[in-house]
């Protein structure tokens, strides 16, 4: 198990990504979370096994892919703190 950290810039706030990032979590054994942050990018916390989080992250950048302009990823070990994938605040 681990985590992933992941910031999407570009047009990605207003235009459903949270909504959509939970929706796609749903067909994935993944835990975490998706917000907006104050410079205008989307950042996604998900924790599970690498090859679950790889084809969520894969899925959401597809289906995202016309607001999306640059994603980076940081690894880290899972903490086990979330149950389920939803929007934060």
């Amino acid at each position: 198990m681990i985590q992933k950290r992941i910031h999407f810039k570009g047009d990605v706030q207003g235009v459903g990504f949270r909504y959509t990032a939970c929706r796609i979590a749903g067909f994935f054994a993944i835990t975490g979370y998706v917000k907006n942050v104050p410079d205008g990018s989307v950042e996604c916390v998900v924790e599970g096994r690498a090859e679950e989080i790889d084809a969520f992250v894969e899925r959401l950048q597809e289906t995202m892919s016309g607001y999306i302009r640059q994603t980076t990823r940081e690894q880290h070990p899972a903490t086990g703190r979330w149950h389920s994938f939803g929007v934060a605040r």
